[in-house]
């Protein structure tokens, strides 16, 4: 069995010579690789991941975001969970954001996974994805004003009342085809049991 700290060791040094220069930071964390990238670099550090034959990141896991607000010198921390299927390898990706221009590249034209994961980020923190095929919100309606997840967002904000889009015009519960309920029948008694009821 490969000892977990080689297949680390293994995997840094493929990463760094696969992509140089653009890995900025490497540490192991819980036993797995973290690297940081620049946010200008991300797309092509995250593409050399996923074609790259030493590597074979073929499965993205997750895309999600943290607000550091005043702790950190870059507000915003997009952080990437990608894993290689054929090596078991895991590797997490970050990229720090300045609050002025909180963008990066999509990863949707490489996994079709990261299309509803980017739109969740920015639904909830307001990072744009440039280059996403329908960036728009996911969780919340269009009018929502801001984005929840951000430290600054008012914890008892009011958000503008809109219409019904499609306001129900009859209890629809009523057409509902509901069959009978599941009767349950009593197990058989054994001839054990009934010997041991009439003992008693």
């Amino acid at each position: 069995m490969v000892d977990t700290k080689e297949k680390v060791s293994e995997l840094q040094s493929i990463l760094t010579q696969e992509c140089g220069a653009a890995i900025k930071e490497s540490t192991v964390e819980l036993g797995d690789l973290v690297v940081r990238v620049a946010p200008e670099q991300i797309f092509e550090v995250l593409k050399k991941c996923k074609e790259s034959k030493s590597l074979g990141f073929n499965l993205l896991a997750d895309i999600t975001a943290v607000d550091w607000l005043d702790s950190q010198p870059e507000r915003f921390e997009v952080v990437y969970q990608l894993l290689s299927l054929s090596k078991l390898w895991r590797l997490t990706v970050k990229v720090s954001l300045s609050e002025g221009k909180p963008e990066l590249a999509s990863a949707a034209p490489l996994w079709n996974g990261a299309n509803f994961l980017e739109r969740e980020v920015f639904d909830m923190f307001g990072i744009t994805f440039l280059g996403h095929p329908d960036l728009r919100r996911i969780l919340l309606y269009p009018e929502f004003v801001g984005h929840p997840l951000r430290k600054d967002y008012p914890v008892q904000g009011k958000q503008p009342r809109i219409p019904l889009r499609a306001p129900e015009v009859e209890n629809t519960a009523r057409r509902m085809l509901r069959p009978d309920l599941v009767t349950i029948r009593p197990k058989p008694r054994s001839s054990n049991d009934k010997e041991q009821s009439a003992a008693k």
